[in-house]
């Protein structure tokens, strides 16, 4: 699976129970018509990572918004809720990523030239990321 979407929240790293690390993230993929106030409907995705040295510690640099490719292998679990109902879910385990653009909403504090400003003025809002 391949898709283009924004971070929600910076990647995380933690132990699996057999002490390994995986990181875990969201993305958000804005896709159909924008409504009344200009936003576009999000799905979200779980994307997990054993990527490690170098690239994990890229990874879990990117802040929130950071616009990324990632190419996964996509796999359809079933489970059972704690209602005893059985849901399915969609898992991501990423194979390669590259970040595409950095956050449109940067903190005041930092400068911007007009060139970034004209690069950020074309990208995609940022509607709903975080929210989850």
């Amino acid at each position: 699976m391949q898709i283009i979407g924004r971070l929600a929240d910076q990647p995380e790293v933690s132990a699996t129970s057999t002490g390994r690390d995986i990181t875990r993230f969201a993305l958000g993929v804005s896709s159909g018509a924008r409504d009344e106030n200009g936003n576009r409907p999000v799905s979200w995705f779980r994307v997990a990572s054993f990527v490690e040295g170098a690239q994990r510690d890229f990874l879990t640099s990117l802040q929130k918004g950071t616009q990324l490719y990632v190419e996964a292998e996509a796999k359809m679990d079933t489970y059972q809720a704690q209602d005893g109902s059985n849901r399915t879910q969609l898992n991501l385990l990423m194979r390669n990523f590259e970040a595409l653009s950095r956050p449109q909403n940067r903190e005041a504090s930092e400068p911007t030239t007009g060139a970034e400003s004209n690069t950020n003025a074309a990208e995609e809002p940022l509607s709903g990321v975080g929210q989850s």
